[in-house]
Protein backbone atom coordinates (compact mmCIF):
# COMPACT_ATOMS: atom_id res chain seq x y z
CA UNK A 1 0.00 0.00 0.00
CA UNK A 2 1.22 3.46 -1.07
CA UNK A 3 0.86 6.80 0.99
CA UNK A 4 0.30 9.92 -0.40
CA UNK A 5 3.06 11.07 -2.56
CA UNK A 6 4.04 7.62 -3.34
CA UNK A 7 6.36 6.64 0.02
CA UNK A 8 5.72 2.83 1.05
CA UNK A 9 4.00 1.74 4.38
CA UNK A 10 6.30 1.09 6.86
CA UNK A 11 4.31 -1.82 8.64
CA UNK A 12 3.94 -3.35 4.97
CA UNK A 13 7.56 -3.53 4.07
CA UNK A 14 9.10 -7.33 5.09
CA UNK A 15 12.09 -5.87 6.50
CA UNK A 16 10.50 -4.76 9.55
CA UNK A 17 9.14 -7.41 10.73
CA UNK A 18 12.63 -9.41 11.35
CA UNK A 19 14.25 -6.87 14.11
CA UNK A 20 10.70 -7.67 16.11
CA UNK A 21 10.43 -11.41 15.52
CA UNK A 22 14.39 -11.17 16.56
CA UNK A 23 13.61 -8.89 19.65
CA UNK A 24 10.56 -11.72 21.00
CA UNK A 25 12.38 -14.44 20.41
CA UNK A 26 15.58 -13.59 21.84
CA UNK A 27 13.02 -12.03 24.93
CA UNK A 28 11.54 -15.37 25.55
CA UNK A 29 14.13 -17.26 25.71
CA UNK A 30 16.02 -14.34 27.96
CA UNK A 31 13.23 -14.25 30.26
CA UNK A 32 12.78 -18.19 31.05
CA UNK A 33 16.64 -17.86 31.81
CA UNK A 34 15.71 -15.55 34.48
CA UNK A 35 13.01 -17.07 36.00
CA UNK A 36 15.01 -20.83 35.54
CA UNK A 37 17.85 -19.00 38.08
CA UNK A 38 15.58 -17.11 40.09
CA UNK A 39 13.05 -20.23 40.86
CA UNK A 40 16.40 -22.23 41.73
CA UNK A 41 18.02 -20.00 43.81
CA UNK A 42 15.74 -17.56 44.71
CA UNK A 43 16.78 -14.34 46.47
CA UNK A 44 17.48 -10.84 46.17
CA UNK A 45 21.07 -11.58 45.16
CA UNK A 46 19.95 -14.13 42.54
CA UNK A 47 18.48 -10.98 40.83
CA UNK A 48 21.97 -8.91 41.47
CA UNK A 49 23.98 -11.50 39.91
CA UNK A 50 21.89 -12.04 37.14
CA UNK A 51 21.35 -7.78 35.99
CA UNK A 52 25.42 -7.49 36.64
CA UNK A 53 25.95 -10.54 34.14
CA UNK A 54 23.84 -8.92 31.96
CA UNK A 55 25.61 -5.93 31.63
CA UNK A 56 28.90 -8.18 31.22
CA UNK A 57 27.43 -9.60 28.47
CA UNK A 58 25.83 -6.41 27.02
CA UNK A 59 28.88 -4.18 27.06
CA UNK A 60 30.80 -7.45 25.36
CA UNK A 61 27.83 -7.41 22.52
CA UNK A 62 28.09 -3.89 21.82
CA UNK A 63 31.82 -3.93 21.06
CA UNK A 64 32.39 -7.39 19.46
CA UNK A 65 28.91 -7.68 17.29
CA UNK A 66 28.90 -4.97 13.89
CA UNK A 67 25.61 -2.51 14.70
CA UNK A 68 23.54 -4.10 11.64
CA UNK A 69 24.30 -7.68 12.18
CA UNK A 70 20.74 -9.36 12.92
CA UNK A 71 22.52 -11.35 16.47
CA UNK A 72 22.13 -7.64 17.84
CA UNK A 73 18.24 -7.31 18.29
CA UNK A 74 18.26 -11.13 19.18
CA UNK A 75 21.42 -11.15 21.88
CA UNK A 76 20.70 -7.43 23.22
CA UNK A 77 17.42 -6.29 23.34
CA UNK A 78 15.94 -9.86 23.15
CA UNK A 79 17.87 -12.03 25.58
CA UNK A 80 19.51 -9.88 27.50
CA UNK A 81 16.19 -7.50 27.58
CA UNK A 82 14.92 -10.52 29.19
CA UNK A 83 17.43 -11.98 31.18
CA UNK A 84 18.25 -8.94 33.26
CA UNK A 85 15.16 -6.99 35.22
CA UNK A 86 14.45 -3.64 36.34
CA UNK A 87 10.87 -4.44 37.72
CA UNK A 88 12.42 -7.19 40.01
CA UNK A 89 15.15 -5.31 40.71
CA UNK A 90 13.20 -2.67 42.04
CA UNK A 91 10.51 -4.51 43.95
CA UNK A 92 13.07 -6.62 45.62
CA UNK A 93 14.56 -3.06 46.79
CA UNK A 94 11.47 -1.48 48.10
CA UNK A 95 10.87 -5.50 49.62
CA UNK A 96 14.14 -5.09 51.92
CA UNK A 97 14.98 -3.28 54.40
CA UNK A 98 15.83 0.32 54.53
CA UNK A 99 19.50 -0.62 54.51
CA UNK A 100 19.69 -3.42 52.47
CA UNK A 101 17.61 -2.12 49.59
CA UNK A 102 19.91 0.89 49.41
CA UNK A 103 23.15 -1.03 49.28
CA UNK A 104 21.48 -3.50 46.72
CA UNK A 105 20.36 -0.12 44.72
CA UNK A 106 24.27 1.09 45.20
CA UNK A 107 25.73 -1.93 44.43
CA UNK A 108 23.73 -2.96 41.48
CA UNK A 109 24.56 0.26 39.98
CA UNK A 110 28.27 0.11 40.02
CA UNK A 111 28.75 -3.19 39.77
CA UNK A 112 26.70 -3.28 36.43
CA UNK A 113 28.21 -0.34 35.17
CA UNK A 114 31.52 -1.58 35.96
CA UNK A 115 30.91 -5.19 34.62
CA UNK A 116 30.07 -3.28 31.23
CA UNK A 117 33.29 -1.55 31.11
CA UNK A 118 34.90 -4.74 31.61
CA UNK A 119 32.71 -6.28 29.12
CA UNK A 120 34.20 -3.99 26.39
CA UNK A 121 37.44 -4.56 26.96
CA UNK A 122 37.15 -8.74 26.54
Amino acid sequence: MRRAGGSADPDAEPGIWRPLVLVALGGVVGSLARYGLGSALPGIWTTFGINVAGSFLLGALVVRWPPGHWSRPLLGSGVLGGFTTMSGLAVQAVDASPTTGTVYLAATLLAGVAAAALGTRT
